[in-house]
């Protein structure tokens, strides 16, 4: 079975990522702000190294409770920057505290993450491959930017929306392709 370029066919991790979870709509909020948290903890990295350490950055964030995360404090910092099971980085775990606040705001502003990312999308899947920004990715990034987001940059931003399910990329030769 022919896979995208990318995926790693030696990491079943990585296959079962591929197969049954990137590019297929999710906006339950929690699962949207899990894929933020990784996606930023990405920047400079391959998704495979995050991909390989996610239960470990669930154990390390409180499986992704955005109340407790929002609460850390210097300790839980502390803690987090010697746990050699998750990307010890201290300016994205900083960034992690402070872009969940601002999940939060959002989620009150619009009701949910998944409305705030409707204002966007008009709740429509982009289907396109090759690329790794474009105008929504650059759009969102920008708005996230402005409301104090750290490591959200527009590819950041374009991987997140293929992982969430809002930009469809499989490659051509892959078994999952298809045009809208």
């Amino acid at each position: 079975m022919m896979r995208c370029k990318w995926c790693n066919l030696k990491n079943e991790k990585y296959i079962e990522y591929h197969d049954n979870e990137w590019c297929r709509p999710n906006f339950d909020d929690r699962y949207l702000f899990e894929m933020l948290i990784l996606e930023s903890f990405q920047a400079g990295l391959s998704w495979e190294c995050v991909l390989n350490k996610r239960e470990d950055f669930r154990k390390a964030f409180d499986n992704f409770d955005i109340d407790k995360i929002c609460n850390y404090d210097n300790e839980k910092i502390q803690e987090l920057l010697k746990n050699k099971k998750i990307i010890r980085n201290k300016l994205k775990i900083n960034a992690t505290i402070n872009n969940s606040k601002i999940f939060k705001k959002i989620q009150n502003e619009y009701g949910s993450f998944h409305n705030y990312l409707k204002t966007f999308t008009n709740d429509k899947m982009i289907y396109e491959i090759g690329k790794t920004t474009n105008q929504l990715s650059d759009d969102i990034s920008k708005d996230l930017q402005k409301r104090g987001m750290k490591f959200v940059g527009s590819t950041i931003i374009y991987s997140y929306l293929q992982a969430i399910g809002v930009i469809y990329s499989h490659d051509k030769e892959c078994f999952l392709y298809k045009e809208n």
